[in-house]
């Protein structure tokens, strides 16, 4: 009821002429000083699609190359929908939240299979599909098929919050539905491509976290946040909690042939899917770690710690990373291990952490 009443307030309070304003402002701007950027080359779904997954908690420079190289090799959606999982890892590889692009893939599918390959244009359509949520369905329905839905990401909320000076944390999800409401109202129903890009746009370029550009705004007579003077205050998020930092071992072990033992993580879960060297909870000796080897592995050969480190982040955890090497000769190989050579590695689809590791491998001639 509660999230039901606030809807009502806002839309009660918006102003028409201040929406008509905002509409034609944002839409002339964004058309007068959008990027070139390969996606915006048409209004493809299919590529429109490719390129919202990749942009999730992704900057744009980042996207691009991926962007590019991902089209060459899955132009169609046919290409995509039957690729081989460890083809579309690799293309992925360094670009991180791997769940993105198996979801990707089976929604394809799910196209190619049971829409006949035409991307629905229907919201209801598009969010039964794997991986498609509101924002993303949002997104290619305006863009591709211009019908009027809106999207609403955390640059657009950011937008929102300052120009209607809405004070709910938008960290939930309520919020959410809140901002949506707002847009249902507010997108322009002539041109909702433009206008939902441009609020994407302003909030990338403009209307950023941080020392918003309120001068260059081409909506800020417009802004309440502006005019009152609160647009750094704006929004209200509430923090995540802090992350939880895992120790781990790493082992480059090589075999009598030269060659490397990597391991396929499990395919469910972080990293899914992906090629890393064996890790292992961090022992807290080196006679617990050569225990813990010999009883996992059979490994009875010493291995012998590196000068190196790696940390690297996720959202939600830490991993330190620790490397160990050694000579090894075993008996019986785990399902899910590959020896393979130094040149074939460049084969497999390894996560930026063991990249790290493994370019440090390459650089002291370990392997």
């Amino acid at each position: 009821m509660r999230q039901v009443k606030m809807v009502g307030d806002c839309l009660k309070n918006l102003d028409q002429h201040k929406i008509e304003s905002f509409q034609t402002n944002l839409v002339h701007w964004y058309e007068q000083h959008k990027r070139d950027l390969p996606w915006r080359k048409n209004q493809e779904p299919y590529q429109i699609w490719v390129s919202e997954v990749m942009l999730q908690q992704t900057r744009v420079d980042t996207v691009i190359p991926y962007y590019e190289r991902f089209m060459r090799l899955f132009p169609e959606m046919e290409d995509l929908a039957y690729a081989d999982e460890d083809a579309i890892l690799k293309v992925w590889e360094g670009l991180g939240y791997y769940s993105r692009v198996r979801n990707l893939q089976k929604g394809v599918r799910e196209v190619v299979e049971h829409y006949g390959g035409q991307v629905p244009k229907s919201r209801k359509e598009m969010e039964s599909l794997k991986g498609v949520g509101p924002y993303t369905a949002g997104a290619i329905l305006s863009i591709a098929y211009g019908l009027p839905e809106p999207a609403v990401d955390g640059n657009v909320m950011r937008v929102l919050s300052r120009v209607f000076h809405l004070t709910e944390d938008i960290a939930k999800p309520s919020t959410r539905k809140v901002h949506e409401a707002i847009l249902y109202e507010a997108i322009d129903k002539n041109n909702p491509s433009s206008f939902n890009q441009g609020l994407m746009e302003l909030g990338a370029l403009v209307c950023t976290p941080t020392s918003p550009g309120c001068l260059l705004c081409p909506v800020r007579e417009q802004c309440d946040a502006f005019s009152l003077g609160i647009q750094e205050e704006l929004p209200i998020k509430s923090k995540k909690k802090k992350a939880k930092t895992i120790h781990l071992d790493a082992f480059l072990l090589v075999n009598q042939d030269k060659k490397v033992y990597i391991e396929k993580r499990p395919s469910e879960g972080l990293l899914a899917g992906l090629w890393q060297l064996p890790m292992l909870p961090q022992a807290s000796s080196d006679e617990e770690r050569q225990g813990v080897l010999h009883h996992t592995y059979s490994i009875t050969e010493n291995v012998q710690k590196q000068p190196f480190h790696v940390k690297h982040v996720f959202s939600h955890i830490i991993w330190e990373i620790d490397l160990y090497v050694g000579d090894v000769s075993l008996l019986a190989v785990p399902e899910h291990w590959k020896a393979v050579s130094k040149e074939e590695l460049e084969g497999f689809a390894f996560p930026v952490s063991q990249q790290k590791v493994l370019s440090y491998c390459l650089e002291e001639d370990l392997l």
